[in-house]
This record gives structure tokens, C-alpha cells and sequence, in this order.
């Protein structure tokens, strides 16, 4: 099943109502909507910009354990991801893929602190690890990154985790959630809870692209807002205390010149005690990232001047050449929901990445926090809550098992196929990409020289994944604007052409769209 709005809209129109009805098209919302819909729930999710719009696209592609989680004792959350990692490392190869990390040692003690740590690491992955981690020499060392800072330098610890795709992914989920017969809206704002007797019952929804109003009655309704949780609180409870504390993250986009190979860097502790990758993704390296605390959620929040020079100066530490400024194709920032505890909330870095679920009196069911990594059992534990508490029939959840959209069984998991095979994340989709070049051969031309996509890809965002503007194109259905923000604006022209042609749009509609997307790129080139 393709995403297509219009029919959408005229089923949602008809219908008498879902039973479930998730406000929120992140990783939380889709995971829960494959979640419901797979279970045989009717299903509705409305996202009010474009699916992983947010801090879903902006992650640092990283399905990990995470060795941070160990360092803190959170032993719990690290099993959890550890497990979910597997799982979705095996229904999803075609987004997901396991990369080998390096962390470098400089003094006498790293090396045996840091391989025990990865070996309790190794240990707690269980059946599921991805290989296991040594200790290696400084020859091995500089022979896996030759691009490392040799003075004082003793050798490594090499481990694997796993790396993906975010908005690819969610893309995907979207299309595996509507599968099984949810219905998945982007442009949607939910502008009103509707109740009965202080239930609610419904919600009243804006189309973002023409104005329109309407109601939907919902047997459950469920807030995935991530770091705009606090707003449908509001909206249901107008005193309602703020849960959220959100925390910005931000990356740096540099060439594969500064550091070549598969391998990435994994660097423990930073000044201020954060974890600080420099990961190859799509022929880049991504330099991340900060914890910086916010006072209010942005759509578009905007990389601070001392965040990108606490990056820099970090990385200039660990490689030989040392990356400036104008060498950054991209800075893209994600806000992390992190929810409010006893903690001391100056310090972002030290709130836990746990989820916390709840139903408020009026029988809202919000879920919060969390990571991509364990988006599946965050929506399993929703699932089970929302069906319970809105009376629906008792149905077990089967995403452990669940082949998400475009798997086949020719994937693998094999880091060759992401660098050879620019259509790979496509999994079964790519033959259908592949057959519009066939019938129209230019499409198999690029958007741009300086980036690895195909015109095709942006007449099947239009057709088949519901991209509406050029930013839906540039931003997440291709990662060009994380990859070269400038080679992105230089493209948006043609790109706007061809989704004309397609959606049937004038050129007053093209220069709008232009002028729309240059307005948020120019926010990623420093």
C-alpha cells in the first residue's frame, strides 16, 4: 500500500471513527501505529508538519545499546536496547546495518577500562551482538583510522553497533503501519480534544494545506509529540504542570576526507562529560553532539555559535587534519523530549533516556522520552496501556516478529551494499524506483552533482510517500540537506519543477516552494 493524502482524507471522512488515534508522526507515533494497526486495531495518526519533521530526522543514526547508558549504571535500558537493536536489525536490513566503532586510547588505562566496559557490553547483547569487541594495537589502530592523531596515541577498542536511516525509517514504518490498514496523515494538526462528559472522545483536526476543519471520534487517544508533549497536556488540561525538558543536539556535517575508511570514532568523555561520535553516513562524516538545554520546543531550532566550536574543537583533538568551519557541508539540530525527574536539569546530559507512559483523568494516553533505538517496545508498552484502557478486545502485539515495509530476504545487513547501492534502503521499492527511469530515462540523472540522489527518487516521494513540499524531499525522503545544505538550495529548483509536474502545481506554487526552502536551509550552513 502506497501513502496517498487524498484517499486518505475521503476514508477518514467516511469512517465512524478509530479506534486508536496517535497525535504525533515521529518514531514514537509511527512505531505505535505498526504497533495498533498490525494488531487488527482501526488506526488514525496525524502528524501536524511531516512525518519525522523533528527530532526524528535529526538523530545520529545510531541503533545502539548505548555504551553511555552503561557508564551510568543504567544497566536496564542498556538490555533493553541492546535486544531492540537486534530486532530491528533483522526486519529491517534494508535501513539498518551494523558499523564498526573505534575508541582511541591515550593513556595507560583507557585500554583495559574500556574493554571491560565493552565486554559486559558484548555480554548483555547476548545471541544478538553484533561482533565482538578487542582490544587492538596502535598499528591496527591507525591502519582502521589513518586519519587519527598519533601523538601519544597506544592503540583502541573496536565494538560494533548498529547505524541507520532515521527519516528513511520512518518513512518505512508509515508504509508498514498503512499495510495493515492505519491511516497516516501529515499536514494535519490536531487543533482541539474533543470530549463528552470530561472523556474525550475525538479530535478536531486542521489540514495545514488547505485550511480545512474536521472532527474524528476515537475510542483512545494518544499523545507522541515528543518534545511538544507539554502542548496537547495543555490542550487537555490547561493547568497541566510542563513534563518536558527538552535538550538540543546538534551535528556537523564534514567531507569523508577527514576521516576515510568504514570506521567510526568513539570518543567517551568530553569537557563537559558527553559521549562524541565522528560516524561515516552516505559518504559524509557526522561530528555529534551537544546537550545543550532549551527553554522552549522549535520546529526549526537553530545550531548555537559555541556548540559548533565545541564540536570542532573536540574533533580537531582526535584527527591529524583538523576540520574548520568552512569545511562543514551541514549543521542540523534535533531536541531531545527528555522528561523532567529529580535531577538537576541544568545538566541535560545526566536525565535519563527512559520512557515514561501515563493516562491523564480524561483518558489521554501520552507517552514521552525514549530513543529511536527502542521505539518498537516503547509503542508495544502504549499499545497495551491504550487498548486497555479504552476497553478494546485484548489482541497480542506481533512487531518482534514484524518485517518492516521493503524487506526481503536478499538485504543482508552487509556495510557494502549501503556505500555500492545508492537505492539499497529502498529494499523492495528500488525495482519500482528503477522502472520509472526505465520509462523516462532522464530520471536517472541526479538532483546534483555533489549529491548521490536520483530524480527518480523525487517522483516516487511525491507518488508513493506522500511528500508534499520540496523540503519533504530534500530534508527526509532524501537526506540532501543534512548532507550539503548548499548543493540542496542550488537543487530545490529542479526539484520544485518535477513535483510540480507531478502534483499538478503552477509556478506561483514553484516559487513559493523555493523561497519556503532556502528560508529553512540557510539555517543549516554555518
Amino acid at each position: 500500500m502506497h501513502l496517498n493524502r487524498t484517499s486518505f482524507l475521503e476514508s477518514i471522512k467516511k469512517s465512524n471513527g478509530y479506534d486508536v488515534i496517535i497525535i504525533g508522526g515521529g518514531a514514537t507515533g509511527l512505531g505505535i501505529a505498526v504497533d495498533a494497526a498490525s494488531r487488527g486495531y482501526s488506526t488514525l495518526l496525524l502528524e501536524q508538519e511531516d512525518f519525522a519533521k523533528g527530532t526524528s530526522s535529526r538523530s545520529t543514526k545510531l541503533i545502539h545499546g548505548g555504551v553511555r547508558y552503561l557508564q551510568q549504571g543504567n544497566i536496564s535500558l542498556v538490555l533493553e536496547a541492546l535486544r531492540e537493536r537486534g530486532i530491528l536489525i533483522k526486519n529491517a536490513p534494508h535501513l539498518v546495518k551494523r558499523q564498526a566503532f573505534l575508541i582511541p586510547n591515550y593513556r595507560w588505562w583507557e585500554g583495559p577500562f574500556y574493554g571491560i566496559g565493552l565486554k559486559i557490553y558484548d555480554l548483555l547483547a547476548g545471541s544478538l551482538n553484533l561482533g565482538p569487541s578487542r582490544r587492538l594495537s596502535y598499528d591496527l589502530t591507525i591502519e582502521k583510522l589513518p586519519s587519527l592523531g598519533r601523538e601519544g596515541l597506544r592503540g583502541g577498542i573496536l565494538y560494533y553497533d548498529g547505524q541507520f536511516d532515521d527519516s528513511r525509517l520512518a518513512i518505512h514504518l508509515a508504509r508498514t503501519a498503512v499495510t495493515h490498514g492505519a491511516h497516516c496523515m501529515n499536514y494535519s494538526k490536531v487543533i482541539e480534544l474533543v470530549k463528552q462528559r470530561n472523556k474525550i472522545r475525538g479530535v478536531r483536526v486542521s489540514d495545514q494545506l488547505t485550511g480545512e476543519e474536521y472532527e474524528v471520534p476515537g475510542r483512545v487517544i494518544v499523545n507522541a509529540t515528543g518534545v511538544f508533549t507539554d502542548d496537547i497536556l495543555e490542550m487537555d488540561t490547561p493547568e497541566s504542570e510542563h513534563l518536558i525538558t527538552p535538550s538540543q543536539g546538534i551535528h556537523l556535517v564534514i567531507d569523508k576526507k577527514f576521516s576515510p575508511g568504514d570506521t567510526a570514532i568513539m570518543i567517551p568523555k568530553t569537557d563537559d562529560g558527553r559521549v562524541l561520535f565522528a560516524v561515516p553516513w552516505h559518504g559524509k562524516v557526522l561530528l555529534g553532539t551537544t546537550d545543550t538545554p532549551v527553554d522552549k520546543p522549535d520546529l526549526e531550532p537553530v545550531a548555537l555559535e559555541e556548540e559548533v566550536d565545541f564540536i570542532l574543537k573536540h574533533a580537531s583533538r582526535y584527527l591529524s587534519v583538523s576540520p574548520s568551519r568552512k569545511d562543514v557541508r551541514s549543521v542540523f539540530v534535533g531536541l531531545r523530549p527528555l522528561v523532567k525527574g529529580g535531577e538537576d536539569e541544568s545538566d541535560t546530559s545526566s536525565i535519563s533516556r527512559d520512557h515514561t507512559l501515563f493516562t491523564s483523568e480524561s483518558g489521554l494516553v501520552t507517552i514521552t522520552g525514549g530513543k529511536w533505538t527502542t521505539y518498537r517496545k516503547m509503542a508495544k508498552d502504549t499499545v497495551d496501556q491504550a487498548s486497555h484502557s479504552a476497553g478494546l478486545p485484548s489482541r497480542p502485539c506481533i512487531t518482534e516478529e514484524l518485517k518492516i515495509h521493503g524487506w526481503t530476504s536478499e538485504n543482508g545487513s552487509g556495510e557494502s551494499l549501503f556505500m555500492e547501492d545508492p537505492l539499497h534502503h529502498y529494499g523492495t521499492d528500488k525495482a519500482g524506483v528503477e522502472e520509472l527511469i526505465y520509462e523516462e530515462p532522464e530520471l536517472g540523472g541526479r538532483i546534483h552533482p555533489r549529491l548521490p540522489y536520483l530524480k527518480a527518487e523525487v517522483i516516487w516521494g511525491v507518488r508513493y510517500e506522500m511528500a508534499m513540499t520540496v523540503e519533504d524531499i530534500l530534508s527526509r525522503r532524501t537526506r540532501s540537506l543534512l548532507l550539503d545544505a548548499r548543493a540542496s538550495i542550488e537543487s530545490a529548483p529542479d526539484v520544485a519543477q518535477l513535483m510540480a509536474r507531478e502534483l499538478k502545481k503552477d509556478q506561483k506554487w514553484i516559487d513559493r516552494q523555493i523561497e519556503a526552502y532556502e528560508a529553512v536551509a540557510n539555517n543549516y550552513l554555518i
